[in-house]
This record gives structure tokens, sequence and C-alpha cells, in this order.
């Protein structure tokens, strides 16, 4: 690695900060998590448990897990000796400034300073930073739970220096996430652009009555997301055309795709609307509690890593 990352500083301790402080502890990081929330003890407790068997099942030794984790009574004491921070406050540009103003003043110099943001890029909130400040404060935006979801988005910011995207991919490896760079900022980035994307069409159609919320998450987990957590949409899209690849299905069913594609709904969302494709969602789903729900998602996605580390982790291209 480019440095060494012995403490890691997790910034607040909701779901996103929580699923953090588990996974930096079960890599052997000294974690400080700071939170003003009254019941920081308790939360961190929870979760520690209610995480373990997810990293025990994903390899990791959790013995002393809760030994690792320390909690601080406010941010300048979380990042006083840290090697790495990670940043997981409300969405707000103001909020954001005035937090990692705070940061680039209390950290170590050598501290990387990472913002889980989902969809704020850095130069948004870095730009009252001086430049050396500024060149150490990236994006690293993970998918909910990142404890589970490898995923990480590093997105550097105008002025984030080279050496700040190498640590934070250094970093996240280290933590046995995939990291991937996107070297252009855009709101929400590349994951939740996407996934905004398919939600906008998914509430279109049911609102038009097509489908209810219940059977298009049937589509989604039988059809599209068994092919996506494999190949992805590009790599479907060339399987998909045969031995022509890519290239073939554009020539011979593009035309069909574009005329599809401008026919894709804009969900009307009135006050009326949203009210009754919530009441329909809560139809669906609203019979089991958050714990049970979140306690299902977690077993089928541990389920899926499980199956696609049995399948061998070598690219398809290594394969052929």
């Amino acid at each position: 690695m480019t440095r060494p990352f012995r403490t890691a500083a997790v910034i607040g301790a909701g779901t996103i900060g929580l699923s953090w402080t588990a996974l930096f502890a079960a890599y052997g990081l000294t974690v400080r998590v700071s939170d003003p929330r009254e019941d920081l003890a308790e939360a961190v407790a929870d979760a520690l448990e209610q995480y373990a068997p997810h990293l025990t099942a994903r390899g990791l030794d959790v013995t002393g897990l809760a030994d690792r984790v320390h909690l601080a009574a406010d941010v300048t004491e979380a990042v006083r000796d840290a090697d790495v921070v990670q940043e997981n406050g409300p969405e707000r540009v103001e909020f954001k400034k005035d937090l990692f103003a705070t940061l680039v003043r209390e950290a170590p110099a050598h501290a990387l300073l990472l913002s889980s943001s989902s969809a704020i890029p850095s130069t948004a909130f870095t730009g009252a930073l001086t430049a050396e400040d500024a060149a150490r404060v990236l994006i690293g935006h993970p998918f909910n739970p990142p404890h589970l979801i490898p995923l990480v988005e590093v997105v550097p910011g105008e002025r984030t220096g080279e050496d700040a995207v190498q640590a934070a991919l250094d970093f996240y490896t280290s933590v046995g996430r995939t990291p991937v760079v996107e070297r252009k900022e855009i709101p929400g980035f590349v994951g939740n652009r996407l996934q905004n994307a398919l939600s906008r069409e998914a509430v279109y159609l049911v609102e038009q009555g097509v489908v209810t919320p219940e059977d298009l998450d049937k589509v989604m987990t039988n059809s599209l997301g068994l092919r996506w957590a494999t190949v992805g949409p590009f790599l479907g899209a060339h399987l998909g055309g045969g031995p022509g690849g890519y290239r073939h299905l554009v020539e011979h069913i593009g035309a069909s795709m574009r005329d599809m594609g401008d026919g894709l709904g804009r969900p009307a969302q009135t006050p009326d609307q949203q009210e009754r494709l919530i009441e329909a969602v809560e139809k669906a789903y609203g019979s089991s509690t958050y714990p049970e729900l979140a306690g299902t998602r977690d077993r089928r996605q541990l389920a899926v890593l499980d199956a696609l580390a049995a399948a061998g982790t070598t690219t398809m291209k290594e394969e052929n």
C-alpha cells in the first residue's frame, strides 16, 4: 500500500457509519466513532452484534471486534490520531463544508479524508479549503450495507491529489471492498444514477397500473437482478448478441431498443399518486418489520456473494 492504515475515524453513526465501523474493526483497524446521537453506545454495540455473523461468513475473525471500537466524545477526539476518516453525515452541502473545515484542522496532515456522500461531489464542499487540504478529500461512496456490498465509488474532486486517489484505492481494497474510480464528477455518481433511472421507470409502471410493487420486485429478482449480479449491463448485452457480440445486438435490435427508450415513462408523482404508491408498497411489505426485511436481504446478499466466490474470482476474459 502507499501508506499504512491502522486507525480509522467514522464520523456519523447511522446505518452506513455503523456498517463501516464493523467492517473496519473486522479488518483489524482501531476505529473511533463520533455521532451526537444519545444512544451511540447502544447503537454501536447492537450493530457489532448484528453484523458479526455476516463478517464471520465472509471469512473474517471477529474475535475482540468490540475491543477495537471506541466512542469519541466529539469529532476532534475521533480524528486526532486517524490515518483515514470516513464521513457519513447528512446530504447537505453547508453541513459538509463546516464538517470538512473541522476535519482538515483537527485530523493529522497525513490522514485521508473520505466522504460517503451519495450524490454531492466533493468539489461542492471543499471550495473554501486550501489546495493542500482539498488535495486529500474525495468521495468514497458505498452501497448499503457497506460491510456486505463490495462496491465503493471513488470520486476525486477537482483539486484532489492523485496520491489521495491511489491511497483510497489501497485502503478500500485492504478492507475487502471493490473500489472503482470515477474520473468525472456528476451528481449521484454512477451507481445511484443507474439506480435512479431504473427506479423512475419502476414507479411509472406501478403508477400506470401495469404491475404491483411486489410483482415488479419479482421481475427484477428473477431476471435482471440475477443477470446483473454476474455480468453487468454491457457484458450482458455483449453476450445477448451471441457470437457477434455487442455489434450484432446493436445492428439488429438497436433501433427497437431506442424506440422503447424514447417511450420510457416519467412518473407524475402528484401527492395523491405518491400516497397511493406508498400505500401499495406498505401493503406488499408492511406486515414485516425493518429488522426482518433487512435480515432477509442480508442473508440473500451473503448467499449471492458465497455463490460468486464458489464460482471463482477470475474474470471471464481470464477464463477465456
